[in-house]
């Protein structure tokens, strides 16, 4: 039997050094604004669409960025996520909404303080640092 696999997408937004996340009412761990697909949305339709639901703004220049295959948090010990990342700007200060309880900018250093971490955003985390975007 092969490992469930939950396909979503994120906003990989950066401000000052720092990656926006946001946290679920239903989740401990931070994670990228976005989420998974509805029937016949492509990627970007449904960032889109989840950016607005979650943070109560629009994203803008949206553009490919890159993709992660890994453990998904709170989903089963075999459930990977493939997590199609995209950066782009908002045209708005983010809200928490909808089911999102709480949005912050954090660092590398912050993430991994948090008590409960998802392993797709720790890789996205080690690749913006690589990359001098994030602190």
């Amino acid at each position: 039997m092969t490992a469930p696999v939950i396909s979503v997408v994120g906003l990989v937004h950066v401000r000052d050094g720092r990656l926006l996340v946001v946290r679920s009412r239903t989740k401990g761990a931070f994670y990228l604004p976005g989420g998974k697909l509805e029937p016949g949305e492509t990627p970007v339709q449904a960032l889109h669409r989840e950016v607005l639901e979650e943070l109560g703004v629009r994203a803008l220049d949206v553009a490919g960025h890159r993709r992660y295959l890994e453990p998904a948090y709170g989903e089963g010990p075999d459930a990977l996520v493939d997590m199609e990342c995209f950066t782009g700007g908002l045209d708005g200060p983010p809200v928490p909404s909808g089911e999102i309880a709480e949005v912050r900018f954090v660092t590398s250093a912050e993430y991994a303080a948090h008590p409960e971490t998802a392993p797709a955003i720790t890789r996205l985390l080690a690749d913006l640092v690589a990359d001098d975007l994030v602190s």
